[in-house]
Order: C-alpha cells, then structure tokens, then sequence
C-alpha cells in the first residue's frame, strides 16, 4: 500500500555543476499537493536546470528530490507517469493532426485504448479544439498550438504539471483563456501545477506559493503577501526587482533544447 503523501515535489540541497560553473546551488524547496507553484527568475537563474532535473531529464551533482513520492534519480519510470509538461517551444508535430498528436502522445504513455478515445474527446473539448481535431497541426495559430499542447500534457492523468512559461507570445486574450483552462483542471482534477512565467501578473494572479531563484539559489519564498511585505513593494515586479536587481540577463535555453529534451523523453518511455 502507498503511503499518503502531503507534497507533491521535495527538493533537499540539489546541486548542479557544469564543470566549474555552478548552475543550482544547493536549494531546497517543498510543494503542496494540489498547489499552484510559481517557480520565477531572471534568464539564466537555474530554473530550465531545475525543471530538467525534477523531470528526469538531467541528473544532478548532489541533493535529493521526491516528485510525487518518487525519486527522479532511481524512479525515473515513476516519475514520468506521475508528471506532464509544456515546454517553452512547441514540440507538437505539425504534419499531423490534433487529434493524432494525442493519439501518439497516448500510446507512448500507454494509455488503453479505449481510455485514450474517451480522454482526447475530453481534453480537446476541454481547450475548444473539438472542432479542429482533424486539422493539421501546421495549420493552427500559436494560441492553438498552446492549447493543444496543454490538453496533450494531460492525457495520461498526470499528478504534476509543468510549464515552462506556457503563455509567452500569446496575447492577452488567448492568455486569460489557457489560464482559465489551467485553474479549471487544478481545481477539477486537483492536479499540482509547477510553472515559470516572466509575466509577473500571471503569478500574482494565479499562484498559491512562488518562489524566487537567481544565480542558482532560491532568494525567495512565501505567498505573495509574504513577498510584498518582505520586500516592502506593492507588487509582484517591484518586489522581483528588488530581490534580483534591474540588470538584464541573456537568454538560456534556446528552441533547439526543448526539442532535443522532448525526444529524450520519448525515447525514455519507449524502454
């Protein structure tokens, strides 16, 4: 019998380096079942590493980690039926259609068939794509990639969902609505949401908890009035600057990443 669990991620001193470059530095941190988790920082500060370690996808120097009760160091297959994930760039394929993409997504996660109709039939209808499930995904605007790429996350039930700034590019419209599609299935499925934006209203808005990282360490955690208070600000950008400063940082990760990491993943599920 499995034990019940309160947090749905535990991280305990993780470190990464990268020969002399220390990317994470020793941070621990604790999420709650069911939460929203803003994960924020300046370009660079360590959370794509982060992310790629709580996901299986790099292992760290030292540190411990649980994502839903498993260990992404010895659990990996565990782990990976426990958690989606969006990714910053899209990783759909464009020469199949939306509803193939699910098909495909449902069969690497082995999801039984008569399941994986009846959850793509949800899902789709869930992010208003039911209309469109036999277009050509290269035929869709970015908003609708989004949202597919939302609905396919969370086919195979996923304890934990991550995104890696799930709205970027998109205008404020389509925003609010995938928004609305992510609190929605938080609250339906009480599935834990983990995710990085740079659009510091959304975390406002939307997050239980946010933590902040810079240069690889965690300078910051708490609730949004515990930040506001802790840094003397009105708001989340003023109270983010104030602990990161106003220098601009390089971009990290590029398109290319994300893609290789995504089919990293498929391969990993394959064996």
């Amino acid at each position: 019998m499995m034990k019940k669990i309160s947090q749905a991620i535990v991280v305990t001193d993780l470190v990464k380096n990268y020969g002399k470059l220390t990317a994470v530095k020793q941070i621990s941190f604790q999420v709650k079942k069911e939460q929203i988790f803003a994960f924020l920082g300046p370009n660079g500060a360590g959370k794509t590493t982060t992310i790629k370690m709580l996901t299986t996808l790099l292992k760290p120097t030292s540190g411990q980690m649980l994502v839903n009760g498993y260990s992404p160091l010895t659990q990996q297959n565990q782990v990976r039926r426990s958690f989606g994930i969006v990714f910053q760039d899209g990783s759909l394929d464009d020469e199949l259609t939306a509803a193939e993409n699910m098909e495909y997504h449902g069969a690497l996660y082995q999801v039984p068939k008569k399941l994986r109709r009846q959850r793509i039939k949800e899902l789709l209808s869930i992010v208003e794509l039911s209309d469109r499930q036999d277009t050509l995904v290269k035929q869709f605007s970015g908003g609708m990639k989004r949202r597919l790429e939302i609905a396919r996350g969370l086919l195979h039930h996923p304890k934990i969902f991550f995104l890696d700034e799930p709205t970027l590019g998109l205008d404020p419209q389509t925003r609010n609505k995938i928004w609305q599609y992510i609190k929605g299935l938080n609250q339906k499925e009480g599935i834990t949401i983990f995710f990085t934006t740079h659009y510091m209203e959304e975390a406002e808005k939307m997050a239980d908890e946010i933590a902040v990282i810079d240069h690889g360490q965690i300078i910051a955690q708490g609730s949004l009035k515990s930040l506001l208070n802790q840094t003397s600000t009105k708001s989340l950008e003023a109270a983010f600057l104030t602990l990161t400063g106003s220098t601009i940082r390089e971009e990290s990760a590029s398109a290319l990443d994300h893609l290789k990491t995504m089919r990293r993943m498929q391969r990993g599920r394959k064996r």
